[in-house]
């Protein structure tokens, strides 16, 4: 009997060993394989690329709406140790680890960041935007947030999400962003309570669990937002998921939440993860997911590629993001950071030559400590594994 190898068909191709067969994970969707649509070394038979080209699964997906990020504030009430934006850690060992540049967004950097914006959309022939809020955190600038969503609605904003902390929503500043177009928040978890608040704590010292969990329970009674919980994962944190996720589902509706389980990645700035990507952890990240289904929480399927609209492409050709001091930086993980930069608002991007080596992707940047093969592995059977569940449980 043949061995068949699970494989990676090009960038936007995965072929996975499933429960029950095999998964197809193309550019434009997923199907059910048997082992008669594979041969020996992991590819697709001629008939099985011929169906899955007619259904439109191995389509290129394009982006149609602009992806614009900007950030209101760089400034940050928390002081996560791990967090991309800091600059090293605490000398004094507190929870004040030195961080970007202080920057505000203005009236005049927003005019400058839209008409940067609309000349880009028209130069790609895209008639719609998407914002995305971000900081430090956002919210040190509600005003910056209202204003911008605002004067967005003239160049075709279909939709706006926001990356917060979550420790300064009120009801009142929730509804007024939803009636300009704020659609969903990302909000983070370091693990459950007790590990959370020893992670994500104010810059002046004390957790923030309590303050973040009754702001989205007032909030959601308030406006109508989508929650997407990111639940940050190390050596630190992921003992206490279980009881974070029944904790949730306690105080936060479930059908309006969707979970992520992240990897907390090492930026060389005094953090490191110790937690690594052996079959038992990608087997609690199913037993997590599974959880989460349970309890009526949207779980993403897994996607043949991760590849980021905004900083995948060097030419910034689907998306930007723009710094409150009007720099652009080529991702999120990037911005503030004046070795980073590759241009600014007012005057465009950098010629290619001196952005070479600036333009980094979200992860590009990450100081890696397992071989990218046991990495990719790990993420292999984990997104087969969560495809059975999602199957299961008729989510597919």
């Amino acid at each position: 009997m043949q061995t068949i190898q699970p494989k990676r068909i090009g960038r936007n191709e995965r072929v996975l060993r499933g429960r029950d067969g095999w998964w197809y994970l193309g550019p434009s969707g997923i199907a059910r394989l048997t082992a008669a649509h594979l041969t020996a070394q992991g590819d697709l038979t001629d008939a099985a690329a011929r169906f899955l080209t007619e259904r439109g699964l191995r389509k290129a997906r394009t982006c149609r709406v602009y992806q614009l990020t900007v950030l209101t504030s760089t400034d940050c009430n928390l002081g996560c140790g791990y967090c991309f934006q800091n600059t090293g850690q605490d000398p004094k060992g507190g929870s004040r680890p030195p961080r970007i540049e202080h920057a505000r967004l203005t009236s005049e950097t927003i005019g400058t960041a839209l008409d940067f914006t609309g000349a880009r959309m028209a130069e790609g022939g895209f008639e719609h935007l998407s914002i995305t809020l971000f900081g430090g955190e956002p919210l040190l600038n509600p005003r910056g947030c209202r204003e911008l969503l605002a004067r967005a609605a003239d160049y075709g904003l279909v939709g706006a999400g926001m990356i917060s902390n979550g420790t300064l929503l009120t009801p009142r500043v929730a509804a007024q962003l939803a009636e300009l177009g704020l659609r969903d928040i990302q909000i983070t978890f370091d693990g459950d309570k007790e590990q959370h608040d020893v992670i994500r704590v104010q810059r002046s010292g004390g957790g923030t669990f309590d303050t973040i969990v009754n702001n989205m329970a007032m909030v959601s009674q308030a406006a109508p937002i989508h929650w997407n919980l990111r639940i940050n994962l190390s050596h630190d944190s992921y003992l206490g998921v279980d009881r974070l996720l029944d904790r949730l589902a306690e105080r936060i509706d479930p059908a309006r939440c969707n979970i992520a389980l992240a990897w907390v990645g090492d930026l060389g700035i005094g953090y490191s993860n110790g937690l690594r990507h052996t079959g038992d952890v990608a087997g609690l990240f199913v037993q997590w997911y599974r959880r989460a289904m349970d309890l009526g929480f949207g779980v993403s399927r897994p996607s043949a590629s991760e590849v980021c609209w905004t900083c995948y492409y060097r030419d910034g050709r689907y998306g930007a993001v723009i710094s409150a001091d009007g720099t652009l930086s080529s991702c999120w993980e990037t911005a503030g950071r004046p070795d980073w930069q590759v241009g600014t608002a007012a005057d465009g991007y950098l010629p290619s030559a001196e952005t070479e080596d600036r333009w980094v992707t979200c992860v590009s940047q990450y100081q890696q400590t397992e071989d990218d093969s046991v990495r990719s592995t790990f993420q292999d059977t984990l997104h087969a594994a969560l495809l059975d569940e999602l199957s299961a449980a008729g989510r597919l």
